[in-house]
């Protein structure tokens, strides 16, 4: 007796799709990029709402945290860091893929997006917590560091001298969740707060038409 093994045209259906989703989820995982590697640059230029604002939507710049870095004490607090008593500045922690975006972009970036020339703070912040810094991350960002300060000088666009530190990045505490993208959670308070403190009125006097202007509103 021949058996003649007959399959419902259902289950041949659901089957035959099954198999095709494995073969495309198989293609994908092979033909997946793999996944860009990151650096890390800090900066320091004063409020951290509008650091954030100058990298952040920037080709290349994936993620773009503020925090504090450059003090004495373990996580410190915004209150604790507004009053002077940690050592530690306003920064930004950027994490970018060099293959769409260089160091030296973002250095220029930084610096035509601050006052390098104010020693006591930045724009309508006074004190050594809103200093101006470059916190390099090895000895490649120290030179290009070095190298953009040293064009910079001598370009001759700056009345003064240059203020700005260069120092070698150390602890970065990541700062309360609430000023995390803060430009979007108040826009309204952002806004004011800039405005008020003349960020972009003193940009324009130092930099002229050089100033760079904030890369998301």
């Amino acid at each position: 007796m021949r058996l003649t093994w007959r399959f419902h045209p259902a289950l041949v259906a659901l089957l035959t799709s099954s198999f095709a989703l494995i073969a495309v989820i198989g293609s994908d995982s092979v033909n997946a990029a793999p996944a860009p590697r990151l650096a890390v640059a800090t900066f320091a230029g004063g409020c951290f709402w509008c650091m954030e604002t100058q990298f952040e939507g920037v080709p290349g710049v994936h993620a773009v945290v503020s925090g504090y870095t450059g003090g004495h004490q373990a996580n410190p607090t915004y209150e604790e860091v507004g009053a002077g008593r940690t050592g530690h500045c306003e920064s930004v922690e950027i994490r970018f893929d060099p293959s769409r975006i260089s160091y030296e972009k973002l250095l220029d970036r930084f610096w035509h997006g601050i006052d390098p020339t104010q020693g006591d703070g930045q724009f309508c912040d006074l004190g050594d917590q809103y200093r101006s810094a470059i916190f390099y991350h090895g000895e490649a960002q120290r030179l290009a560091a070095e190298r953009s300060k040293k064009a910079i000088e001598a370009s001759g666009v700056l009345r003064k001298p240059i203020a700005t530190q260069i120092l070698p990045a150390g602890p970065f505490y990541r700062a309360e969740e609430y000023h995390q993208d803060f430009w979007k959670k108040d826009p309204l308070r952002y806004r004011t707060y800039r405005l008020g403190c003349g960020r972009d009125r003193r940009l324009a006097e130092v930099w002229g038409k050089l100033a760079v202007k904030p890369s998301v509103h």
